[in-house]
């Protein structure tokens, strides 16, 4: 028998037995135990202590912090890149899914698979609701083969249907990576040089079962100019950033490669690819006549008739009584957008054109209004939102003022001081700042004390009014949200006179007319 320290205690726990070792190496194991679960407690703490971050107000509720809470969701929502960029607005977007059986892991709930399919439900409806001239085609993997999902189309409609089809499905199999791209390569293969040619890989397992080199099919993915962006639900894997980085050269890999923390941040990635992407000047693949052979393109305008009778419609064969007729070949459509299946001519209406160029203009974020420039002379007639006639907060008193703008105050110098190194001296704090913070969130002073402050702009308003740097009118949160993702335009800049009279504008630079003082109009001498 091997000797041994320990003693025996019938009945008793591991616990109890633990707390008797006194051999180092079985003391040694327990130790290193403890630390580990002492660890994996603290992890859980540190992530799951959401109610510190609740205070209490002046009156004893916490109603005041879930507003606030409320208005950095809603404001987070409109702060983008309002940097007016080239963007393909005729997108051709290939939707690959992972069906293999690593979607059954439950560490997004309920499980992988149907948070995945809820999640590609959602996108559909936004992807056509800001592309309504785009096409979508969507495949899926499993049992080490490519299964075609949905086909190439415009409607948004049979999309869903299919996706909704797969809750009847279980996940199974491996995943084949190789068989996906070569799919989607062939379904992007016939879409026009006018638009962009993406792939949005949606990938929950660890590894690949692939027929042949899949760094061939990556090399006709880079020829075929098809762009990848990835979201990992595991972790991240070696092909996959190869994929990015050669479909994509001229971008961060980091932008088009991420791994979904929670279901939130899971959500935000996939929706955030319902915006067009940046157009790159392909210099050393096109000729200036092949970048100038796409200055026009030809679409038409379709009218909507209803027959009497049923009839076959071009695009599925089947018999309906209602429809679009092709302005070139008259053949009947059901839905638009599309592309005629005799003639091969875009089919769009007006609407769905405008829709689409709020993405080449966007409307610029508004500013953040403090309560000193809320009560001053000039601007504190205004009371109500200009857009929906709310009223805004009353200004609170001078105490609670002072007592709410030192608690932020202290917070915020508490969370920046977090986040410095630990060993900088306070003389190098702008630079340990500078290289720890992003330039867009902080801003320093000129002088040699260290003011480290948020950009007005990124924080949510004190006194609940966002002000349009063009027109200097007032709206409130719920205006903003809506006019930056729905209208896409400004009530107040729509409403001026400027904007009102723009024919007149014109005359009157085209020395057609002119404006008198009193406010008639002359056309060559006559009022």
């Amino acid at each position: 028998m091997v000797e041994t320290d320990e003693e025996y205690a019938p009945g008793a726990s591991d616990d109890d037995i633990a707390a008797h070792q006194v051999t180092s190496r079985r003391a040694g194991r327990t130790v290193i135990r403890s630390r580990a679960r002492e660890t994996a407690d603290d992890a859980f703490n540190e992530v799951r202590r959401t109610w510190e971050d609740v205070e209490e107000g002046a009156d004893g509720t916490i109603t005041g912090t879930i507003d606030s809470l409320l208005q950095q969701g809603k404001r987070k929502r409109t702060l983008k890149d309002t940097t007016p960029l080239q963007r393909g607005i005729i997108r051709h977007l290939i939707l690959i899914l992972d069906l293999s059986a690593a979607m059954t892991e439950k560490d997004l709930r309920p499980t992988r698979y149907l948070l995945t399919i809820r999640y590609c439900q959602d996108f559909v409806t936004e992807f056509f609701e800001q592309n309504p001239i785009s096409q979508i085609g969507i495949i899926g993997m499993r049992d080490g083969l490519a299964v075609r999902v949905s086909d190439m189309s415009g409607n948004p409609s049979d999309h869903i249907s299919n996706l909704q089809a797969l809750r009847k499905e279980d996940p199974k199999g491996q995943p084949s990576l190789q068989n996906a791209l070569d799919m989607a390569r062939a379904a992007l293969f016939h879409a026009p040089s006018h638009g962009t040619r993406e792939i949005l890989l949606l990938f929950g397992s660890l590894l690949s079962s692939d027929p042949g080199d899949i760094h061939t099919t990556i090399g006709s993915l880079v020829a075929s100019h098809i762009t990848t962006t990835v979201i990992g639900l595991s972790a991240q894997v070696a092909i996959c950033l190869t994929l990015v980085k050669r479909t994509n050269p001229h971008s961060n890999p980091q932008k088009h490669y991420n791994v979904a923390l929670d279901e939130v941040n899971y959500r935000e990635l996939i929706m955030r690819l319902a915006t067009p992407p940046e157009s790159h000047t392909q210099q050393a693949t096109q000729s200036v006549e092949d970048s100038n052979a796409s200055t026009l393109l030809m679409m038409g305008f379709p009218s909507r008739v209803t027959d009497p009778k049923p009839s076959l419609c071009a695009c599925h064969s089947r018999p309906t009584t209602g429809g679009y007729l092709c302005p070139r070949c008259s053949s009947k459509v059901c839905s638009l957008p599309t592309t005629c299946p005799a003639c091969s001519l875009t089919l769009i209406l007006s609407t769905h054109l405008a829709r689409s160029y709020h993405h080449l203009f966007p409307l610029q974020n508004w500013k953040t209004v403090s309560w000193s420039r809320a009560r001053s002379p000039a601007h504190k007639h205004k009371l109500r939102c200009f857009s929906c006639q709310n009223a805004f907060p009353v200004q609170p008193t001078s105490s609670t003022m002072s007592t709410t703008g030192a608690a932020a105050d202290s917070a915020s110098n508490q969370k920046i001081t977090s986040r410095l190194p630990t060993k900088v001296a306070p003389s190098d704090a702008r630079n340990a700042e500078s290289a720890s913070m992003e330039p867009s969130n902080v801003a320093f002073r000129n002088d040699n004390t260290t003011r480290i402050r948020r950009n007005e702009d990124q924080t949510v308003s004190e006194s609940g009014r966002y002000e349009c740097g063009t027109c200097g009118q007032y709206f409130c949160i719920d205006c903003d949200v809506f006019c930056h993702e729905v209208v896409h335009n400004c009530p107040g800049c729509l409403s001026r006179e400027e904007s009102m009279t723009g024919s007149e504008g014109e005359q009157q630079q085209n020395g057609i007319g002119a404006r008198e003082p009193d406010g008639t109009i002359t056309y060559d001498g006559m009022e």
